[in-house]
């Protein structure tokens, strides 16, 4: 074979390589693309989930944290035990949390998981704050899954963990 046909062959055997791995690398790109609109997706629905959370006092906001729970919410509490219902979790959110702490994000801690054709785990790390003098006075690991419906994005399972307190 001539050095002109081996360059021919050379080329066209790479030509063929680039385009097997071109919907490879569309792909990976789109998977990444796909990632970030979700991490941002979960970013929103948390701050708004705890936004409601945290001023549960306020008229309405008690309500809007209740939109964003499915009926038949599993909240796993290392300390305070299992909550089977969101009608059981509101009332103990009413009772132990509104008017007393709220909950902030630990920055960099938020993690988002895809959960295929479901919705997305989030995990991290919270403080709890009192609202009075803002200090913080507790930290725990948390993860909410997130269900996506066609009406909206709901938490079906929460688990808060490993609550410990932060030392001055």
């Amino acid at each position: 074979m001539s050095r002109y046909h081996c360059a021919i062959v050379v080329a066209a055997a790479m030509a063929a390589m680039s385009a097997m791995a071109s919907p490879q690398g569309d792909d990976t790109k789109q998977a990444v693309l796909t990632q970030q609109a979700l991490e941002r997706t979960v970013t929103a629905l948390d701050t708004r989930f705890f936004g409601a959370f945290n001023t549960c006092d306020q008229p309405g906001q008690l309500d809007e944290h209740a939109a964003m729970i499915d009926p038949n919410l599993e909240f796993y509490h290392d300390n305070g035990g299992v909550t089977w219902t969101r009608k059981e979790y509101m009332e103990r959110t009413r009772q132990n949390v509104c008017g007393h702490f709220r909950r902030k994000l630990v920055p960099g801690t938020l993690q988002v998981y895809p959960i295929k054709d479901f919705g997305a785990i989030e995990e991290g790390e919270q403080d709890f704050c009192d609202l009075k003098t803002d200090e913080c006075f507790g930290a725990a690991h948390f993860m909410l899954v997130w269900h996506r419906t066609a009406s909206g994005w709901q938490v079906t399972r929460a688990f808060s963990y490993g609550h410990h307190a932060l030392g001055k």
